[in-house]
């Protein structure tokens, strides 16, 4: 073989061993796993495999293609935590190969596979892939789709232009549009319209050349959307570009934040890609002029595309900017290759940076198990939220085991600078390995306990009852949980959606099961038939019986 086809195995084996295993050893989270989840669930129960319900309604603020895959997964696996997250370990996997593929096509074999093992050796880049949220199959989109552009555009430049390759970029496009709507159409062309501005539209597609993109583009979900439309209505559309403003203009999603926000997400989450992101800027690197410096151009512009507007949106949530670790680890490839090359040593403000936040993590880890065994330490600082104070009453099991990532990372830290005296693609190896390991280190040995604080006795109440023909309903807080882990079925009462005829009506046609938290308890002598069974970890559970 040669040595793309063993790089080529060789990584999909890595992506089968690192993404495939242990996918369901923690329940779903709350809000967007579960929601996914539910969403596959209902389409399930339903049959109804075009349109996307939620609580057994329509639901209007994401595209099916995600809960299709979701679907796919529970056919095989059962309705579980691991068929909805597996997905995107598949799609970690396909990553890990195109990333070959398009940096060999770019440079050579050897810089893509270092691109894919940079990827590979970053902490929120793998850490995706063992989630069951949307945002890895719609950043691969997207991403991919502008590297189709960039093919087009070098071939163009070469005199030998392929209009297949905006053919695959509009589809590609268009599958992330079915994916999560159309943010990839303003990520997308966003990031072609800075590029065209500052090259002063030099090499732009003609008439015919926008026409084939568009088209293409629009195939995927204008086939889905005009099926939609045709059995439903323009329902959809309205709602759901509706839905989209008001997320863009508006802390819809709840969650604020300040607008350096997802600078701090990446330089942390990205590392240690995060930081040989800044090597070419540091040794004053500058990429030849001609073909190569196409791509170049086009990540730094989708890295500042991404950072911006999502600094702009008032809502703040970690996998907003996501899309951003394809231009980050395509930077810290970049630097990665001049190491190898040419045994340059890293400045100074890059080992400072591996230093501090290495350190950084092996203080937050280290920090766990003895807070977790010292947990009143908290109490002060969530001394005015009731339900963060209850929620630390869980049982957890804390020892100092739950320390040993802290271990790993401090290990990882000394090996890097030890190798790297040595030879620097040893200290590399060290680093990179040894960050995975920290990673899962986490996941084996802290989600649990994290987890229990959080949601678990919400869970597990939900699924004791499951199976009972019993209405599980939270009331006064947006959750999924009881969905998915109580199985609601279609025949239910759409009236049990009113809080009032739930607690009050005397059509009550099946036992109620109430949650809510702490803070919002009800007043049973407003609700007399209401009886409360137990408060566990800031939740209050009710029983109305018939």
């Amino acid at each position: 073989m040669d040595n793309y086809n063993k790089n080529f195995i060789f990584l999909l084996l890595l992506g089968c061993v690192s993404y495939l295993p242990f996918l369901g050893g923690v329940h779903l989270f709350d809000w967007d796993e579960i929601n996914f989840a539910e969403i596959s669930r209902e389409m399930i129960v339903l049959q109804d495999y075009l349109r996307v319900h939620i609580n057994f309604e329509p639901f209007w603020e994401k595209p099916p293609l995600f809960c299709w895959f979701q679907v796919i997964a529970m056919k095989l696996f059962g309705v579980n935590e691991y068929a909805a997250r597996f997905p995107n370990a598949i799609a970690g996997i396909l990553t890990l190969l195109t990333l070959l593929k398009f940096g060999t096509y770019y440079k050579n074999t050897k810089f893509g596979m270092i691109w894919a093992l940079v990827y590979w050796g970053s902490i929120l880049p793998f850490l995706y892939f063992k989630s069951g949220i949307i945002d890895p199959w719609f950043n691969f989109f997207i991403f991919s789709a502008l590297f189709y552009f960039y093919k087009f555009l070098r071939e163009k430049s070469e005199e030998r232009e392929n209009n297949k390759w905006l053919v695959s970029s509009g589809l590609l496009l268009g599958l992330a549009v079915l994916t999560k709507g159309p943010v990839a159409f303003l990520l997308y062309g966003l990031t072609l319209l800075v590029f065209y501005i500052i090259r002063k539209f030099q090499q732009f597609p003609n008439i015919g050349q926008l026409f084939i993109l568009l088209f293409s583009s629009l195939f995927f979900g204008g086939l889905w959307l005009g099926i939609e439309t045709l059995q439903n209505g323009t329902w959809f559309i309205n709602t759901f570009t509706e839905y989209q403003i008001r997320l863009l203009t508006t802390h819809d999603a709840g969650h604020k934040g300040f607008p350096g926000y997802h600078f701090i997400v990446l330089l942390l989450g990205c590392f240690p890609a995060s930081l040989f992101a800044f090597l070419p800027a540091w040794k004053k690197f500058r990429i030849n002029t001609g073909k190569q410096d196409l791509l170049f151009l086009i990540m730094v512009i989708l890295l500042s595309v991404v950072l911006v507007v999502f600094s702009l949106v008032q809502s703040k949530i970690v996998h907003y900017s996501s899309l951003a670790y394809f231009p980050v680890t395509y930077l810290a490839a970049i630097g990665v290759n001049i190491l190898l090359q040419k045994e340059n040593k890293l400045p100074k403000v890059i080992l400072t940076g591996i230093l501090g936040l290495g350190l950084l993590f092996v203080g937050i880890t280290a920090a766990l198990p003895y807070v977790g065994m010292n947990i009143d330490i908290l109490h002060y600082l969530l001394a005015k939220d009731p339900f963060a104070i209850a929620s630390l009453s869980a049982e957890v099991d804390w020892s100092w085991w739950n320390g040993l990532p802290a271990l790993v990372i401090l290990i990882t830290i000394i090996s890097f600078f030890i190798l790297r005296k040595k030879e620097i693609q040893l200290g590399l190896n060290a680093l990179f390995i040894g960050t995975i390991l920290f990673v899962n280190s986490i996941l084996f040995l802290n989600i649990n306990n994290i987890e229990a604080y959080s949601q678990r006795a919400l869970i597990d109440f939900c699924k004791d009852h499951a199976k009972e023909r019993a209405y599980i309903k939270f009331i006064g807080t947006k959750s999924y949980a009881p969905l998915f882990y109580g199985l609601k079925t279609e025949d239910e009462n759409p009236k049990s959606n009113d809080k009032n005829w739930l607690l009050k009506s005397d059509e009550l046609d099946r036992d109620a099961y109430i949650i809510v938290k702490i803070h919002k308890a009800l007043d049973l002598t407003e609700y007399p038939k209401l009886k409360e069974l137990y408060r566990k970890n800031g939740f209050i559970f009710y029983k109305r019986a018939i």
